[in-house]
């Protein structure tokens, strides 16, 4: 479960840690680490990650400031981080630069859950595999298709994900799906999604 808007304040925050809480959901997200040790506070003594974006949403940040952000967001309480793939790069073919910067997020990150957002609508399937290849080499724990803040995966984006990581450990996340939100969401995971991210959780439960 995700909360975010640009003008989220405390309140929701918490609300949404409530929410979470009720229903048991596998994480609840924000959009930067500002919020997170109100999070980490809500959700003390749950099993529940406290999640944030890194580069979030754009990716388009240096290795370096990734590296620090991670950093900061598990200082800040996090247990589990989304980065945001530098997409330019990656659809530039420099493949180094993205290999850096997964390279550098996972150490950053230590302990906590990994996962990296590929934003797969500005991707060809050939770009998709190749990113999805990068995270497994790189040792991120779960290849994510979307921020949700632009366009969605569609079915078959997704099955380029799944089919080229078939033979890894790395788990799969789908983000950014629009309406019928609950019968999508069952489709992606008929297809092999391991965790559905999205602002309407509750719904899609209910």
């Amino acid at each position: 479960y995700s909360i975010l808007a640009k003008n989220t304040t405390e309140t929701e925050i918490r609300e949404g840690c409530r929410i979470t809480r009720e229903y048991g959901f596998a994480a609840f997200y924000t959009s930067s680490p500002f919020f997170s040790p109100i999070v980490a506070e809500e959700l003390a003594g749950t099993d529940i990650e406290v999640g944030t974006g890194i580069a979030f949403p754009f990716g388009s940040q240096t290795a370096a400031v990734k590296a620090f952000e991670t950093e900061e967001a598990i200082a800040r309480g996090c247990t589990a981080v989304d980065m945001v793939m530098n997409i330019g790069a990656l659809k530039d073919g420099d493949l180094k630069t993205v290999r850096e910067e997964l390279t550098g997020f996972v150490a950053a990150a230590g302990s906590a859950v990994t996962r990296c957002i590929l934003e797969v609508n500005f991707l060809t399937d050939e770009q998709i595999a190749s990113g999805c290849k990068l995270i497994a080499e790189t040792g991120v724990q779960w290849a994510k298709t979307s921020s949700g803040q632009f366009e969605g995966p569609s079915l078959e984006q997704f099955m380029v994900m799944r089919d080229t990581l078939a033979d890894t450990d790395i788990k799969l996340k789908v983000a950014g799906v629009k309406f019928p939100r609950p019968q999508n969401a069952y489709i992606f995971i008929l297809a092999g999604a391991e965790r559905i991210g999205t602002r309407a959780a509750p719904e899609i439960v209910d």
